[in-house]
């Protein structure tokens, strides 16, 4: 940028390393690295359960963990909107 130009979001440009911008984002909407480690559990037990399944066929045991982890990433996602609403409009912040 030239020195006569200035930054639109200066706040995210403050930060230069990355885990910085991570935990920073974290931060701000706490339930996306919820909604992630749920998914990765969900696929990890679907990984295992796919061992032995049984005699229950593969397309269906597949359907039902596709299920289950785009459940559990909608369901955080709600969780991250409520809890954004509810902290900007009843816990309202002092300005």
């Amino acid at each position: 940028m030239s020195s006569g130009q200035e930054s639109v979001f200066p706040e995210y440009e403050a930060d230069t390393s990355q885990t910085s911008k991570l935990l920073r984002k974290f931060k701000e909407t706490p339930f996306v690295p919820i909604g992630m480690a749920g998914f990765a559990m969900v696929v990890g037990y679907g990984l295992y359960r796919l061992k032995h399944r049984g005699d229950m066929k593969m397309s269906l045991h597949l359907i039902h963990m596709r299920v289950a982890a785009q459940g559990f990433v909608v369901g955080a996602i709600t969780c991250g909107v409520l809890y954004s609403m509810f902290r900007d409009y009843v816990v309202k912040p002092k300005e």
